[in-house]
């Protein structure tokens, strides 16, 4: 018997939408692209992949792209506010298991959540600024991406040469109960924080913390030494 493909639709058939769509036909998966606007409905781009000319923002449209037999609806435009109503319609009316949306500016990231329908969102300006944030920030708490609507973060922690943490055992980090040292990446290699490691400059720390006490974390870690901060840390 045949496994059953994973079925995908994707609002939106610009760049991005293209390249998610032609990425997952790779791995396997059907893939359903719709697109309101004549300039970017070319089916040739992506021959992989089923076409659909027509405003997904639209119940009707979803209706004829059979929404409810999705796994996963992508809203994938240039627009925030048609990837919310999408998100919420896909959810709300259809059922959708899994929403995935696209966050095209920083401003309208705390909409993108559950309210709307959204499960997961996925912010290029939110990745981007943590990129730049990474690479010249040492010393400082990055947020790298949010998890579980919102509900929680991953955070990266790059030790420089004289943060008091260099030389401490992993095992010696008496972090609270709620937060977890997820890995911890030295050079190319991904390390499991393992309570003997012991810890070295230029190490990338990755955390999970609940996101509600961000702005505490920020503070303690850029106004305390990091050991004592991490600590006080009783949210994080």
């Amino acid at each position: 018997m045949a496994e059953r493909k994973t079925r995908i639709g994707i609002a939106g058939a610009g760049n991005v939408g293209r390249s998610v769509a032609q990425e997952l036909l790779d791995n396997g998966h059907k893939v359903l692209l719709i697109e309101r606007e004549r300039r970017k409905f070319e089916p040739h781009v992506v021959p992989g992949a089923d076409w659909l000319f027509a405003d997904a923002c639209e119940v009707a449209t979803l209706e004829e792209a059979g929404a409810e037999t999705c796994d996963v609806l992508i809203a994938a435009t240039g627009d925030d506010k048609a990837n919310l109503v999408v998100g919420l319609l896909a959810k709300s009316e259809f059922g959708v298991p899994r929403v995935v949306a696209r966050i095209n500016e920083i401003r309208n990231e705390w909409l993108f959540t559950q309210a709307w329908g959204i499960d997961v969102a996925v912010s290029t300006p939110g990745a981007m600024v943590a990129g730049v944030e990474g690479a010249i920030d040492v010393g400082h708490l990055v947020r790298l991406m949010g998890l579980r609507q919102g509900q929680a973060d991953l955070a990266k922690l790059t030790l420089p040469e004289d943060n008091p943490l260099v030389g401490r055992r992993i095992g010696d980090l008496d972090l609270p109960a709620n937060t977890a040292m997820v890995t911890l990446v030295r050079g190319g290699s991904v390390i499991l924080p393992a309570p003997d490691e012991v810890l070295q400059a230029g190490d990338e720390m990755l955390f999970v913390s609940d996101s509600s006490v961000e702005s505490a974390m920020r503070a303690a870690i850029h106004g305390a030494e990091p050991i004592r901060a991490l600590k006080d840390l009783q949210g994080f």
